[in-house]
């Protein structure tokens, strides 16, 4: 048994390397790619003004931003508004999912509406949020409360549907009220859904931000791009990128661990 044990730990760790390896194996790259255009672009007279956007002149950056506080302060105020657009999101997503799931009139009557306004670009509302809300920080997050409710919704719906519905006719036998099938039962069982739906909605908020805040507001990752773009700092214009690709990354692998925790493949609920 321990033998077995220890084999199974062995190709877990040699699985882990692996990924590990081909990972770095892509950034590596990708870096020598972006070391050789630096290269050209620096080197080409007709490019040499653009040839801040190389590697070594976006690793110099990091430091200058770091220090002035720029990297921290546009995050932190990038970070919350996603973070209370996403909030916003899940919290009307996940009942009004649940809804459609379970009862299916209601389904019927609202798929197609729902349908209809998932489909129109998120900054496409931008003009109406922007004479409904009062200040820019609200008209941002409504806007990526808006691009992201609909891939938590319809996930949410989705997973419920393929639930057995003989597990209600059970649950209801033995007693259960509609608040501990919600808790004990459906919550559970579309876990691994909603996270899935959750990660697709912080891919399209993570895209939504970046744009929105161009126009009006005076912090986060967006402005700081917009403000490096106005002032030729090219340099810091591609260190901002770079930093929304870090963050963006780490964000979408959270969520990745908390999925593979949460599916039912895996054993994990």
């Amino acid at each position: 048994m321990s033998y077995a044990v220890s084999l199974t730990g062995g190709g877990g760790f040699s699985r882990l390397m692996a990924r590990l390896g081909w990972a770095v194996g892509g950034i590596a790259i990708l870096t020598v790619l972006w070391l050789l255009a630096g290269y050209w672009l620096s080197i080409n007279p007709t490019t040499v003004t653009f040839s801040k956007f190389g590697l070594i002149p976006t690793l110099e950056a990091f430091p200058e931003l770091w220090g002035a506080g720029k990297i921290q302060n546009a995050s932190a105020a990038s970070g919350y508004r996603l973070g209370s657009g996403l909030l916003i999101a899940i919290a009307i997503g996940v009942p009004i999912g649940v809804l459609m799931g379970r009862i299916k009139w209601f389904n019927n009557y609202t798929n197609s509406p729902f349908q209809f306004l998932r489909m129109i670009s998120p900054l496409s509302w931008m003009p109406l949020a922007v004479l409904v809300f009062a200040t820019w920080n609200g008209s941002i997050i409504f806007l990526i409360a808006i691009a992201s409710v609909w891939p938590v919704m319809f996930a949410t719906a989705a997973g419920l549907a393929k639930v057995d519905p003989n597990w209600f006719k059970v649950a209801r036998n033995l007693g259960a009220k509609p608040w501990h099938m919600l808790t004990k039962m459906i919550m559970p069982a579309i876990m691994f859904d909603v996270l899935s739906g959750i990660r697709l909605a912080l891919g399209v908020a993570w895209i939504v931000l970046v744009p929105a805040e161009y126009l009006g507001v005076t912090s986060g990752l967006g402005y700081a791009i917009e403000d490096a773009r106005e002032t030729l700092s090219y340099n810091h214009l591609t260190a901002l990128v770079v930093t929304i690709g870090i963050i963006g990354y780490f964000l979408d692998s959270t969520l990745v661990v908390l999925i593979k925790r949460y599916s039912w493949h895996r054993g994990g609920v």
